[in-house]
């Protein structure tokens, strides 16, 4: 059973009005995903966003809120997620940086580009955390007790 839990973290970071957020191709199809990932075992979950987000885009970011644990179940495979997403904001962009495999573009999206491709979403958690955010929906940090 453990093998269909999955926890993950993902970043909302929003520049000049635009989202960052990534391509990648999801069981043959294209999808439209914050940046986001598991969390290695032994990780700091805070430590997880951020390195997830270089990862995925080559951009540095400070994490600045939490915004929501969120949950959902992959119809395809049965995998049940669980979500932190978090806020954080762009610090700099490393052009020199390797991209995960997994990711097919890094793209900078208007909130309603991002409505616009509602069927290309690889979970309704993404608007969910664009909604959340939108709505002030943050929580702080220092509710993470990390002894990691």
């Amino acid at each position: 059973m453990p093998d269909k839990i999955h926890l993950t973290v993902a970043t909302v970071v929003k520049r000049d009005n635009l989202f960052l957020m990534v391509k990648e191709t999801e069981f043959g199809r294209s999808v439209i995903n914050q940046p986001a990932g598991h969390v290695e075992p032994g990780e700091d979950i805070i430590d997880a966003a951020i390195r997830e987000t270089y990862e995925e885009t080559g951009w540095h970011v400070e994490i600045q809120n939490l915004i929501g644990i969120y949950s959902s179940k992959a119809k395809i495979s049965d995998i049940t997620y669980y979500r932190l997403a978090f806020l954080a904001t762009a610090l700099s962009h490393d052009p020199d940086a390797t991209i995960d495999a997994d990711i097919d573009e890094v793209i900078w999206l208007s909130e309603a580009e991002i409505n616009k491709s509602v069927d290309m979403l690889r979970s309704e958690l993404v608007l969910k955390c664009i909604k959340d955010f939108n709505n002030g929906t943050v929580f702080p940090l220092d509710i993470f007790r990390n002894r990691l």
